[in-house]
């Protein structure tokens, strides 16, 4: 079980889930429950301290570079992060409420025996602070970082992101297939749980789908700039993409990324300064996913869907994922704090979405890092170079 990756725990959690929802004694589901009972609130209790772990050095970490192009990279990859939500926005609003049947998944009160069933015992693990709480303090230490010259902080703000990177990679993530599980055995004892699989291929054919007509656009917008041929451009970055499928990780496809994009006539030094930012600071796929799924989940459960909801968690979610961590699921990690406070997600939502997140998050890295090409390709121009032959 070691050896396999996150997603095929996930798909085993999933089938597990079902089956167990579909056979066992009510005891054994409210078992399970109170594993996730505990489960979700360490999550919550995780939360603010996973804020603070990658948004404030991430945001002290830009405070180094070389000035106007880090200024112009960063506020380029945050252009299209805001655009790649706002397509998935307007897609979803268009699409979501045909593909499904909204307020499906919320209980009704007068039928119990559709309710979720609750654990044993419950163990209360209140969070330090607040969600925004958090991020104000993350927001406010790593801009101090980026203005001082001391190192002390930074270097402490550092040491406790490589804490947080281990509580997610050592506890959190091996424990998410247990807790799916959970959660799908419980939906599944309340007869929820064909229609959340018909919400996965739906809501993940739109989502793929998206993905490519962004980095379409990505390239068309870069090619137009710079005087490539955008096709071309996207055929080159083919190995970046499927790389990233296999890592799951903009990181560790970095150094394929930075190969394919010297390739595409990028000048060297502008490409070994973009890429290794933009793996941190642009995640236009995960954008799209995290959006997507958010308003899947919204509609199932009867929630307000509007832009003047989702306006500003998509803004908000373009700086919160600044160095999101690099392990599977980093981006929806970061972004728990805002699907919390700024959309009312409640521990089994979050749940459900950690879930629909994962099931695809290859599909969202490989599109973050194949648009880390079409930024590089426009920073290129911007910086006064050619695309090289």
């Amino acid at each position: 079980m070691k050896k396999l990756g996150l997603l095929p725990k996930l798909i085993i959690a999933i089938v597990l889930g079902i089956i167990i929802g579909s056979i066992a004694p009510q005891w054994v589901i409210r078992l399970l429950a109170t594993f996730n009972g505990i489960f979700g609130n360490f999550l919550g209790f995780a939360i603010p301290l996973i804020i603070i772990g990658f948004v404030a050095p991430g945001i002290g970490d830009l405070g180094k570079g070389a000035g106007k192009l880090l200024a112009i990279t960063t506020g380029i990859a945050y252009i299209s992060t805001i655009i790649s939500g706002l397509t998935a926005y307007f897609t979803s609003a268009t699409l979501l409420p045909i593909m499904l049947t909204p307020g499906s998944l919320a209980i009704n009160p007068e039928n119990p025996e559709e309710a979720l069933l609750s654990g044993f015992f419950n163990v209360e693990m209140a969070p330090i602070f607040g969600v925004m709480t958090a991020l104000l303090l993350a927001f406010t230490i790593g801009i101090g970082i980026s203005v001082i010259k001391g190192d002390t902080l930074k270097n402490f703000m550092h040491e406790f992101q490589e804490i947080i990177e281990k509580m997610i990679s050592n506890i959190i993530i091996p424990l998410l297939p247990y807790h799916i599980a959970g959660i799908f055995a419980n939906m599944t004892h309340a007869g929820q749980v064909a229609t959340i699989m018909s919400v996965f291929a739906k809501v993940f054919a739109m989502i793929i789908a998206l993905h490519i007509i962004i980095i379409i656009v990505q390239y068309l917008v870069a090619g137009s700039v710079a005087g490539g041929n955008p096709f071309k451009l996207i055929k080159n970055m083919l190995p970046a993409y499927f790389t990233a499928i296999g890592t799951q990780s903009s990181a560790a496809t970095i150094p394929v990324t930075l190969e394919r994009t010297k390739a595409n006539g990028v000048n060297d030094g502008v490409a070994d300064f973009v890429i290794p930012l933009c793996a941190t600071i642009h995640l236009s796929g995960s954008t799209i996913t995290l959006v997507s799924c958010s308003m899947a989940v919204m509609l199932l459960n009867g929630k307000a869907v509007n832009l003047a909801i989702m306006f500003p968690f998509i803004l908000m979610l373009g700086i919160t994922m600044v160095a999101a961590p690099g392990v599977p699921g980093g981006a929806v990690m970061a972004a728990l704090g805002l699907l919390e406070t700024m959309l009312g997600f409640d521990q089994t939502l979050l749940a459900l979405m950690i879930a629909l997140y994962l099931a695809q998050d290859s599909f969202g890295t490989a599109c973050n890092v194949t648009g880390d090409g079409a930024i590089a390709v426009l920073v290129n121009k911007i910086s006064g170079f050619k695309l090289k032959e």
